[in-house]
């Protein structure tokens, strides 16, 4: 609703200006189905020419988060939390080999069947799982674990980032094709330069259109655009971090409890669960868990 809002008010802004500055829209609104199509299509063009299909399907598809922002919500924080509390305490009880089963055949362990959302993002359930599989293997050095696992998380950051590097990429080249759609306009103009002051008036208007347009795209929506997906891919990756905080404080030889509240710390904190609704959380785990 905000993003709405926000498309309304720079429209009423910018064209209410113009129009209670004097300004007409006749020139606009005939110059700008061409300009527009010369803009935008070359900025798509270049955009294609940029991406490979993976990253393409990637951009399509994330469109939504413009709108809804990171997939985590609060609860799903509260989960990965109780998720990780039964995984390190079930480490610090029974031993690595008690969850061997449960993180080779994840989809069929009675741990994480109770966390669908999280056993449906595969890179979080592989970062869990393989962190613990590496453990079994006596890979304990907390140092050496934390740094493999960021190097994952970044790998996956720059990956899942590629849409939103991708906009703002063509929001940096917008307002130069518009200047290319305004240069076309002007040798267009000085082909017809016998024409009467009036009808070489409308046609540098429409030329100018073409700078216009790409600015005002660029700058009022694109580049925002842009702004906004990458803001909902850093919050999204805060989910992973607290994954790392907890496994590395497990190694580092904490108590279970101890491990999910330096995780918590990790949250955003308009997301971050309390102290006491963690604990509830975590007193409402199922015993067969």
């Amino acid at each position: 609703m905000l993003q709405i809002g926000g498309v309304i008010f720079v429209f009423a802004t910018v064209f209410g200006g113009y129009v209670a500055a004097g300004g007409k829209f006749d020139v606009i609104l005939h110059a700008l189905p061409y300009e527009g199509t010369q803009i935008l299509g070359a900025a798509v063009g270049a955009m294609l020419i940029a991406s490979t299909m993976t990253g393409l399907k990637k951009t399509i598809g994330d469109m939504g988060k413009i709108m809804s922002g990171s997939k985590w919500n609060a609860k799903d924080y509260t989960d990965l939390l109780s998720l990780l509390f039964t995984l390190t305490k079930t480490m610090k009880s029974k031993g690595m080999i008690a969850l061997e089963q449960h993180i080779e055949k994840p989809e069929e362990s009675t741990i994480f069947k109770n966390y669908p959302k999280i056993m449906k993002d595969h890179f979080a359930l592989d970062f869990i799982c393989d962190t613990i599989r590496m453990m079994t293997m006596s890979l304990e050095d907390p140092h050496q674990v934390e740094t493999a696992m960021e190097k994952l998380i970044e790998k996956h950051h720059h990956e899942a980032s590629e849409p939103a590097v991708a906009m703002q990429s063509m929001a940096d080249g917008m307002p130069a094709l518009g200047i290319v759609a305004a240069v076309l306009g002007v040798i267009k103009t000085m082909g017809s330069i016998t024409e009467p002051p009036e009808i070489l008036g409308e046609m540098i208007g429409g030329a100018l259109v073409g700078t216009f347009f790409g600015v005002f795209m660029a700058y009022g929506f694109i580049a925002p655009i842009a702004t906004r997906l990458k803001s909902a891919y850093d919050e999204e990756g805060l989910f992973y971090h607290v994954i790392r905080d907890v496994l590395v404080a497990h190694l580092h030889g904490n108590a279970a409890q101890i491990s999910v509240e330096i995780g918590r710390g990790s949250v955003p904190s308009h997301l971050q669960p309390s102290f006491a609704e963690l604990e509830a959380a975590l007193n409402a785990i199922p015993a067969a868990a």
